[in-house]
């Protein structure tokens, strides 16, 4: 069983308060309560009650479904951090040499989502463990250059002496190649010459 809780406009930066989010996601909730309630950070208050919120949340769906779910097995499946608005919060503080910085009021936004279902439960498929496929970044869905990174290759030394070697022949044979135009257009132009007198 799932349950979810958010919390809006909490005052400060979703960059600081996803250092929080980052502590917690993936944890029990009792192990993710006692990272935020000794964490220095000022937005862990915020994002306790948010947890909080979440456990009772669960509980109330628990005993609506009639389902027993103990809130100690529960775990935090996802946490995430969205930007609050900062529209209409711009302040201004006094600077040197009658200027002034304008500093700007964050918020941000922290959804929780706990779950009863133990971590591995979709991961196998007929009784087989489920290949971990890794998740996509941006870039590769945007396509392009980022999307194939390029494969490394370690050759042995072996290989290496043998493709130096076949690539100095080759550049050896173009070098050869060249010179025979280049010997064969001199030869034409001698000819033409002769031809016309000259």
């Amino acid at each position: 069983m799932d349950a979810r809780a958010s919390a809006k406009y909490l005052r400060g930066s979703a960059q600081k308060a996803r250092l929080v989010i980052d502590m917690i996601r993936g944890k029990n909730v009792n192990q993710a309560l006692a990272i935020l309630r000794y964490s220095n950070k000022r937005a862990a208050l915020g994002i306790e009650k948010c947890v909080k919120s979440a456990i009772a949340n669960a509980n109330e769906a628990a005993e609506k479904a009639n389902i027993a779910v103990d809130p100690d097995e529960l775990w935090l499946k996802a946490a995430y951090v969205d930007r609050g608005p900062t529209k209409n919060r711009r302040r201004m503080r006094p600077a040197p040499q009658g200027r002034a910085y304008r500093e700007r009021r964050h918020f941000c936004h922290v959804t929780v989502l706990v779950s009863s279902d133990l971590p591995g439960d979709g991961a196998k498929i007929d009784g087989q463990p489920a290949s971990a496929t890794p998740a996509v970044s941006k870039r590769a869905k945007r396509g392009g250059a980022a999307a194939a990174p390029r494969a490394k290759r370690v050759a042995s030394k072996s290989e290496a002496a043998a493709g130096s070697e076949a690539k100095s022949g080759a550049a050896k044979e173009a070098k050869g190649e060249k010179k025979a135009s280049k010997a064969g257009s001199k030869l034409s132009k001698v000819l033409r010459r002769k031809k016309d007198g000259k």
